[in-house]
């Protein structure tokens, strides 16, 4: 009987170590998932425009802080980029997460990190804007990631 108890006791612990690798084994590849996402967002900003990848990579109910104003939902983001000054006055946006962190349940992620934002203003001298960016990411159902809060 004692050698059952034992050789149960062996089976559980070798069963919730498995268990506990395969979390952090999916816990590491919801990051990478996640700062793969990030990378081919910001190399979009810099291939085909910055509108176009805050619009691909925005959810539906994505909300965005500009300018100490929120702008809430994607369809509101179609009117915000249209205010803006066009993609031909030489914009660049750039960006790289210095930190991601995902829930354990690998549905809801974040990333923060330093941007830096140029562009050429009318007189034609070159601005630019660093600061720091905080996002927030949520698998869709599809199981990509797009943002929530911006």
């Amino acid at each position: 009987m004692n050698r059952k108890i034992q050789l149960f006791t062996a089976i559980c612990i070798i069963l919730l170590a498995s268990c506990a690798d395969k979390e952090k084994n999916s816990h590491e590849i919801w990051k990478n998932e996640i700062l793969e996402t990030e990378q081919n967002f910001t190399a979009m900003a810099g291939d085909e425009g910055i509108r176009k990848a805050f619009l691909t990579y925005a959810a539906e109910d994505a909300v965005m802080m500009r300018n100490d104003k929120l702008i809430i939902g994607k369809e509101n983001f179609h009117e915000y980029f249209g205010n803006q000054a066009s993609e031909d006055n030489d914009q660049s946006l750039t960006w790289k997460p210095d930190f991601v962190d995902v829930a354990d349940s690998g549905d809801l992620g974040y990333t923060y990190g330093h941007y830096t934002f140029s562009y050429t203003d009318s007189s034609g001298a070159r601005i630019e804007k660093t600061g720091v960016f905080h996002t927030v990411w949520k698998r869709q159902a599809d199981g990509t990631w797009r943002f929530v809060w911006d």
